[in-house]
């Protein structure tokens, strides 16, 4: 039988009202050499980008992390578990990739910073046809800058965290002049593609921000700081479900990513 829709809880109505592109989401950030992430961006912005998507994963987004000279960071989707196994299968035994293997693993220390997410609710993945991807042949670094926000917790994030984020933590946040873009907690199948390591054993709660430049972002700070909702209400809240400090990272998009175009 069919629950009534005054059943349902506010916070849950309408929630399949906007189609995700990717059910799946791999958060990578890779340290790089010092001084060799410009070449992997433009190597991986011109080789890695269509070829992947080829086989039917999603490059939703790249970035230079500002805070860290040598981070590189990017977003890779899918539309469930099982195809992430085949997907990456091709791609990593393909032409491609057997072709510029070398020169891209020469720019790296570390790639096994990996989040394997999916969206905290069905419609809080990141949206189909967010944007278009700039050409092979763009070269202009977008102004805009994307927030990654971490939260950890001992367990896995329920259903009332999520409440929470979309009752109470997402309107004080917009109220300050943030637009939120999608969140995502942890995975919890095992990882089916072992030949590319993922994080195991954490459980996090991640939600994605864009602004229009680093300035707006520093204004939404400001205008947080001074809210006394946010202070005396709703911050005490997050900190007291959470296992310690978010980690935040500020984000530039490289000249294709999608995310920002």
């Amino acid at each position: 039988m069919e629950t009534p829709r005054n059943e349902v809880p506010g916070w849950l109505q309408g929630a399949q009202a906007t189609e995700t592109c990717c059910p799946i989401v791999e958060l990578r950030q890779y340290t790089l050499h010092p001084g060799k992430r410009d070449a992997l961006i433009e190597l991986f912005d011109r080789e890695f980008v269509e070829s992947q998507e080829a086989l039917g994963m999603k490059i939703v987004g790249q970035f230079r992390d500002l805070d860290k000279p040598d981070r590189f960071v990017w977003l890779r989707g899918f539309p469930d578990m099982p195809r992430r196994a085949v997907a990456l299968q091709a791609f990593y035994s393909g032409p491609v990739w057997k072709a510029h293997r070398a020169a891209a693993n020469e720019t790296m220390i570390d790639s096994d910073n990996v989040l394997l997410l999916r969206p905290a609710r069905s419609d809080l993945g990141f949206p189909k046809g967010e944007g278009t991807r700039p050409p092979a042949r763009a070269r202009e670094v977008p102004k805009r800058l994307v927030i990654a926000t971490i939260y950890y917790f001992d367990g896995p994030p329920d259903v009332d965290f999520t409440e929470f984020f979309v009752t109470t933590l997402r309107p004080a946040l917009t109220e300050s002049g943030t637009s939120v873009l999608a969140s995502f907690e942890t995975e919890r199948s095992e990882n089916n593609f072992p030949a590319l390591p993922v994080r195991e054993g954490e459980h996090v709660f991640v939600w994605f921000s864009r602004f229009p430049d680093a300035a707006a972002h520093d204004r939404q700070a400001a205008a947080l700081a001074r809210s006394r909702r946010w202070r005396e209400e709703v911050s005490p809240q997050l900190t007291r479900r959470l296992k310690g400090p978010p980690e935040v990272l500020r984000l530039s998009p490289t000249a294709r990513s999608e995310l920002c175009a």
